[in-house]
């Protein structure tokens, strides 16, 4: 937009979805850079902030650089009030549901908080520049699912072809961002990440159950594990190189859109061999496979074309698949040993399930093993 003027004061940033994944490791890296960072959270009858408590600031503390509010993206009015009281050079917009599978189970919702949800923040901060003639960089969190049937290599160029709710809600989120940056010259940058986990990823995520039923079987507590299409071809990263990424798409002078990706591609059933591998366990005495892990549309082969990214923003992921796979997994063996001392000692399985980032053998174990 004409006319504007930048904010004062600290630079801050705004972060929709900062409980997920990829909000975790973008808190961490802005913390790290000197950000006030702000993030929205739903409201929840159980604490949801697990990924980011280790992060957590005292907000009676003396100038606190995380503070946490309420909001939504499928309420329009909060997010206005939140960019008048942060005052954000930086939005980033990771919030969304964004399971594939489940999208065909809820698309309404899908659509309103992945699709509408976009728009919402968009036309809010069209609003705030131009009653304040500030200038906000906004980032928003494209996904390979965008490309669905597109044979692979997938670059910027590639013609999109959504086979999910999901992929939908988001290529229409992508073309809402584009629309705002042409129509208004906002500074909307796409990032069309492809699939990025890590340790932090949600457990019903096919990558992370792969690797929290490794730690299980390995430890006794679970026998078999049920998945779907094993063939499924992704470009799998890690997802802390990703949010990096999504930092310098806002350092450009240029708002764009850019495709992150590792530029290789592997099947569920190569995942598996390497997972499994790393524990010496024959992956086909344990898998089985359940047709209802398997999509209405499926998407057959995702593999990323980063050159773009590579040549202007200096950007190239630093950690391959294997370096993954042996990260998670070594990660879920640690979570597992930890449900194996809870369940020896008669803990019951819902206080089991809550062992996930907590170091409970100083509680169930003698003082000279614990350390």
């Amino acid at each position: 937009m004409s006319d504007t003027k930048q904010i004062d004061g600290p630079k801050r940033a705004l972060i929709t979805g900062i409980t997920g994944q990829d909000g975790s490791y973008l808190t961490e890296l802005l913390l790290s850079k000197g950000y006030e960072v702000h993030g929205v959270i739903r409201r929840a009858s159980n604490f949801n902030t697990d990924r980011i408590d280790h992060l957590y600031q005292d907000p009676h503390a003396p100038a606190p650089l995380l503070h946490l509010h309420y909001g939504d993206l499928t309420d329009a009015t909060v997010l206005r009030r939140l960019l008048e009281k942060v005052r954000p050079h930086e939005i980033y917009n990771l919030a969304a549901q964004s399971h594939v599978r489940v999208s065909f189970d809820i698309p309404e919702y899908t659509a309103d908080t992945v699709a509408l949800g976009a728009l919402r923040l968009f036309e809010a901060a069209y609003d705030y520049e131009k009653n304040t003639k500030a200038r906000l960089k906004i980032y928003q969190a494209g996904t390979s699912e965008m490309f669905g049937a597109s044979p692979p290599p997938q670059q910027e160029t590639t013609a999109f072809h959504p086979r999910s709710p999901y992929g939908v809600s988001k290529l229409a989120a992508h073309w809402y961002a584009v629309n705002y940056r042409e129509s208004y010259g906002m500074f909307i940058a796409n990032g069309l990440l492809f699939n990025h986990e890590s340790p932090r990823r949600g457990e019903t995520f096919v990558t992370r159950k792969i690797t929290r039923a490794v730690g299980r079987i390995k430890y006794g507590l679970q026998d078999t594990l049920y998945l779907g299409n094993l063939e499924s071809r992704r470009d799998w990263g890690f997802a802390g190189d990703f949010v990096e990424g999504m930092w310098l798409m806002l350092q450009q002078e240029k708002a764009d859109d850019y495709v992150l990706a590792t530029g290789y591609s592997y099947s569920v059933k190569e995942f598996l061999v390497e997972a499994f591998g790393l524990v010496k366990l024959n992956w086909q005495d344990y898998v089985r496979v359940d047709s209802r892990y398997f999509r209405p549309a499926e998407v057959d082969a995702l593999q990323g074309d980063a050159t773009k990214a590579k040549e202007i923003l200096g950007w190239k992921p630093k950690i391959k698949l294997k370096g993954l796979v042996k990260m998670m997994v070594e990660h879920d063996l640690k979570l597992a040993e930890q449900e194996k001392i809870l369940a020896d000692a008669g803990f019951p399985t819902s206080i089991r399930g809550a062992a996930e980032g907590m170091d409970l053998r100083g509680l169930l174990r003698p003082q000279s093993l614990s350390k």
